[in-house]
């Protein structure tokens, strides 16, 4: 932000995931001059289908996202500017409608999924957890996502015990086609290149019961010989299938 006041830039945050989430106590998609939302079926507050949303508090901003939303129209059959076909169907506004009253109890269940799994992985060796921020209400949990070196492996582990997981995402942006000119720059990124190949998805929404958390993290400490003493959660919970 303070270089975008430097040079007159606009900030348009990118908070696709993060619905209900907080920087230093602000909200996210707030922070910026716009926000972006996604509302793909899988993200915290999802519709049926594709769908977004951008917010922002300037009037002109808002004014010319209108516009481009919907192919540069001013007015129906006055185009003033190239533009998209990006409007909201109201068929996902409607379903949306319904489902944000229950966002905040959604974000709160991804929290207490997230202690769980805090806990049931401790003591685990061969595995890096994400280690939630000091502010309890600073994250929402799109994912919860581990490291392990034999990610591959764990991966058909999991998945032969019922349990689906997945990478996000498995091919960094600077090794895609579509961004070749990266790689021709001589980009490597190691950091990020590392990373990439060791993340796991667990599984990770509202309605996980502690029983189905418990399961995972017992599966993950089997995969990987068991725990250091004392660590960990208590019980193994009972068979079940687990979807991401």
């Amino acid at each position: 932000m303070a270089i975008a006041a430097e040079f007159g830039l606009k900030v348009v945050e990118d908070a696709c995931q993060a619905h209900g989430t907080k920087y230093k106590g602000r909200g996210c998609g707030a922070i910026g001059e716009l926000g972006t939302f996604s509302f793909y079926p899988g993200k915290n507050l999802g519709a049926m289908g594709d769908g977004g949303m951008v917010t922002t508090n300037d009037d002109d901003l808002a004014a010319r996202v209108r516009r481009i939303r919907s192919y540069g129209e001013l007015k129906k059959y006055h185009h003033v500017e190239k533009g998209l076909n990006a409007r909201l169907d109201t068929v996902q506004a409607a379903i949306l409608n319904v489902k944000l009253p229950r966002l905040g109890w959604a974000n709160d269940n991804r929290r207490r999924v997230a202690r769980l799994y805090e806990r049931g992985l401790a003591g685990i060796p061969g595995i890096v957890v994400p280690k939630g921020p000091d502010d309890e209400f600073a994250h929402i949990y799109h994912l919860f996502v581990i490291r392990t070196s034999r990610r591959d492996e764990l991966q058909q582990f999991l998945n032969q015990k019922g349990i689906q997981t997945g990478i996000h995402y498995p091919i960094p942006i600077h090794r895609q086609p579509a961004y070749a000119e990266l790689a021709a720059s001589g980009a490597r990124l190691p950091v990020t290149t590392k990373i990439a190949d060791e993340i796991l998805s667990l599984p990770m929404f509202p309605e996980l019961t502690e029983a189905q958390v418990a399961r995972v993290c017992a599966a993950v400490a089997e995969f990987h010989g068991g725990r250091d003493k004392g660590q960990g959660a208590r019980g193994k919970g009972r068979m079940m299938e687990v979807e991401l």
